[in-house]
């Protein structure tokens, strides 16, 4: 096996691959090629409906914003320029979307992490593998997970999920919040800080 097959892959030059693909797209856009928007639409539909449903804990809604968000690219490439990376442009869509969407309804409904996971295909635990009642105590841990996440402030909860689902530093997720950058560090050790007061009776070691 040449030693090349075992290098771990770069998540910064895959970024940075992602961004100039993605500009390159917008460019075509901008000239009405539906082709090219159908391209970019599949290259960061589950980025974006997996955060917006993070935002918001409805898989419907996060559908339906999601789709917002891309009718919004759509309209706007004729204005779009690269002066910063194609996911914080279009991260700072869904944020506003999302939060207005959020303030709106009032609301912030919980969905099952086996919905969301039967929607993107991602599964977590393999139950056949376990006992039952490890899949049960499993099951159990993620919804108090979920709740938790839920329950922070939704920059707190965009943050995290832009942090640690989607990858993006610091900088990045500064300018999707309008934030300076220590504002974020802040804001993101404040969020995991909540998760572990919330937590730590259920993953406290028993004796």
């Amino acid at each position: 096996m040449p030693p090349e097959a075992l290098e771990t892959p770069d998540p910064t030059e895959h970024s940075e691959r992602l961004n100039e693909r993605s500009v390159a797209l917008m460019a075509a856009v901008k000239l009405g090629n539906h082709g090219a928007f159908t391209e970019l639409v599949q290259m960061h539909q589950q980025s974006v409906v997996g955060t917006a449903m993070r935002l918001l804990g409805n898989i419907e809604d996060a559908h339906d914003v999601a789709q917002q968000v891309f009718v919004r690219i759509w309209k706007s490439a004729v204005r779009y320029e690269p002066t910063a990376k194609f996911t914080t442009w279009m991260f700072t869509i869904l944020r506003n979307l999302a939060f207005n969407e959020y303030r709106r309804r009032g609301r912030h409904p919980l969905q099952s992490l086996d919905a969301d996971e039967e929607e993107f295909g991602h599964q977590l635990t393999d139950h056949a593998t376990v006992s039952p009642d490890a899949a049960v105590e499993h099951q159990e841990l993620e919804g108090l997970v979920e709740e938790a996440i839920a329950a922070l402030p939704e920059n707190q909860r965009l943050a995290l999920s832009l942090r640690h689902q989607e990858g993006m530093a610091y900088e990045e997720i500064a300018e999707v919040l309008q934030m300076s950058l220590s504002a974020v560090k802040r804001l993101i050790f404040r969020a995991r800080q909540e998760l572990k007061d919330r937590l730590k009776h259920h993953f406290s070691v028993k004796d």
